[in-house]
């Protein structure tokens, strides 16, 4: 019986475009919750974020080529909530290496260039460096 190794990508997975990518996501020292603004649900965590997409961390696959209206409802800081709206596309959602959960790959559309720069400052404030 075979089995692969944990971290090898079956040859019927898709390419999550990672050799694509033409700015480095960063990493986020917090875990970040990005709700779908159209139903008013939890849609997974940050794993990663640049300025033009994000990866999110789910528990159920998100479907591939659908758009949402999405929020990241940032840390509590100063007293006041504050969060970032933003639309998006998903193009890829994969099994993470805990199958229990889904990596999922998204592209922002046409954000405002506020909503580009809260990503950017958020990069700058919360983001491993590197």
């Amino acid at each position: 019986m075979y089995i692969k190794k944990p971290f090898q990508q079956d040859e019927n997975e898709q390419n999550t475009g990672d050799d694509r990518r033409q700015i480095k996501r960063r990493h986020l020292i917090y875990y970040l919750r990005v709700w779908d603004t159209d139903y008013e649900q939890l849609l997974g965590h940050v794993v990663d974020i640049s300025s033009e997409g994000l990866m999110l961390l789910s528990d159920q696959p998100i479907p591939k080529d659908k758009e949402f209206s999405m929020e990241i409802r940032l840390p509590d800081l100063n007293g006041s909530p504050q969060k970032i709206d933003f639309r998006a596309a998903c193009h890829w959602s994969n099994n993470d290496i805990n199958r229990a959960f889904y990596d999922s790959g998204f592209s922002f559309l046409n954000s405002a260039p506020e909503a580009i720069e809260s990503v950017r400052q958020l990069i700058k404030e919360y983001g491993f460096k590197d």
